[in-house]
């Protein structure tokens, strides 16, 4: 690599960083320390563009000025012919790029930003090279053009946007919890005596219809009978089927009332049957006790299906959707993953976490999840649809905006504002900007929009002054 191309491509990146301040010094009108520029002609061939001291030394001015003994600062016009003391010549130790033999060199720029321009190579006050810039550079799209050579440098790469499906994980932390809508409790709807208890504790597992007490109680037997005169006495429809409907108020077992149709004789006790399958999470009947009515016996849970809670943060909230699959992954269970799907997402935020709570229903068959587990969950995000997406390395984020570079051709490349969707998998959905088969660049991006960003400053530059008056500085002579 020739030592001029090697300095256009490292102005490229120092230009994004530095000139900016340089750029905003020399606008205030403050002098400068910069490279040294020898005019061997101050014709005026337009408006001056800037003012520089008259020895030569590293000062400019935006407006007339004068040295501290007095002395008239020089204007540089816009197209002044600024040479070396042998201006037909490159300076002594400067290498010319002969890379582009076709392509004409309209003037050499300050490798630093300076608003500092060469007709012929020459080298600032540190040594550096100025950098060609070719007639077919310049562009009012917005475009910029680089040399074969400048690309295959660079590594810069295009790639066309294509249609994919764009899928994203999001990781929560969360615990397993009872799904309230599987848990009940045994308790009397009348005053009753608990005769005996059966061979069940706290953790068994029990099924529905499965005998847990056997319960005495003079409400009950006094209904019984009123069914069984109804019976007898071959009442009215009317009649019989109130007498029934008294019992199912009761909460009478429906085994134990086809018992009684059946034997016409009423028991002394009647056996309470657990009303679902599922794990006695709390007995407190005890054998021989009374019982009032709403007395929680027994509370039992139904763990065949589990909620699996988890906490994710707010800015991830607005990819999460009801229906979305997840993977939970048990701690204490390694190697372990179930499935499930988001069946809801809470309606507030935590205000001291900034995270809101998702409800996951997980099958757990096996029973293996138990309540208060600790996991971490995996939501699938995305869509399942092939969108536009370019790799997230094409993205030039600025913070308030989003652009991608459109390689044209020729070496051409063009900024284009973008707007994304989705990200994942190392992809990015645009929503808007681009069209199936766009060829955006993908590497050297940065290298690329910084070199637009200071081709562009300078055309700035350059307008600005065409546009100067030279009467509108005549009044501020003096300053620096």
């Amino acid at each position: 690599m020739n030592r001029v191309a090697a300095i256009g491509a490292a102005a490229a990146i120092a230009a994004a960083a530095g000139a900016g301040v340089l750029v905003d010094a020399f606008l205030r009108g403050k002098p400068m320390a910069g490279p040294v520029v020898s005019s061997a002609r101050a014709a005026e061939s337009g408006p001056p563009i800037y003012y520089q001291d008259p020895d030569g030394k590293p000062f400019y001015s935006p407006v007339p000025a004068k040295t501290p003994d007095g002395r008239e600062y020089k204007p540089v016009a816009v197209g002044a012919d600024v040479s070396f003391d042998e201006p037909d010549a490159p300076a002594p130790g400067i290498q010319v790029d002969a890379s582009e033999p076709s392509r004409k060199i309209k003037y050499y720029r300050n490798p630093m930003g300076l608003p500092d321009t060469s007709r012929v190579p020459k080298k600032d006050s540190m040594g550096m090279d100025y950098i060609p810039v070719y007639e077919d550079e310049a562009s009012d799209d917005g475009s910029v053009r680089l040399s074969p050579g400048k690309i295959q440098r660079t590594g810069a790469k295009s790639e066309p946007v294509t249609r994919r499906p764009i899928r994203s994980i999001i990781r929560a932390p969360g615990t397993v919890q009872e799904d309230e809508r599987r848990v009940s409790v045994v308790a009397l709807r009348f005053e009753g005596f608990v005769e005996s208890v059966a061979d069940v504790t706290t953790g068994d597992h029990v099924h529905k219809g499965q005998v847990l007490m056997n319960v005495y109680s003079p409400a009950l037997s006094s209904a019984a009978a009123e069914y069984l005169s109804a019976i007898d006495t071959r009442a009215a429809g009317r009649e019989l089927k109130g007498a029934r409907r008294r019992l199912e108020n009761l909460a009478m077992p429906e085994p134990a009332i086809k018992e009684l149709e059946r034997t016409r004789e009423i028991s002394l006790s009647i056996p309470w049957l657990a009303p679902q399958d599922g794990e006695i999470l709390q007995r407190n009947a005890v054998n021989g006790m009374r019982a009032g009515p709403g007395d929680v016996l027994f509370r039992i849970a139904d763990h065949s299906l589990v909620w699996v809670v988890i906490d994710v943060a707010e800015r991830d909230l607005a990819q999460v959707a009801v229906g979305a699959q997840v993977t939970v992954r048990p701690r204490a269970l390694a190697g372990q993953s179930f499935s499930g799907a988001v069946t809801l997402i809470y309606p507030h935020l935590n205000a001291q976490t900034r995270t809101a709570r998702i409800r996951i229903e997980v099958p757990n068959p096996d029973e293996a999840l138990r309540p208060e587990m600790y996991l971490d969950a995996e939501i699938e995000t995305g869509t399942g649809e092939p969108v536009l997406a370019v790799p997230e390395s094409a993205v030039l984020d600025s913070g308030s905006r989003q652009a991608v570079l459109i390689d044209k051709g020729d070496g051409r490349f063009e900024p284009r504002e973008v707007k994304l969707g989705h990200r994942g998998g190392g992809y990015v959905e645009v929503t808007d900007g681009l069209a199936e088969g766009d060829a955006v660049v993908t590497s050297a991006n940065f290298l690329i929009d910084a070199e637009s960003n200071l081709k562009a400053a300078l055309q700035g530059f350059a307008d600005a002054a065409s546009t100067q008056q030279p009467a509108s500085a005549a009044g501020t002579g003096g300053r620096r």
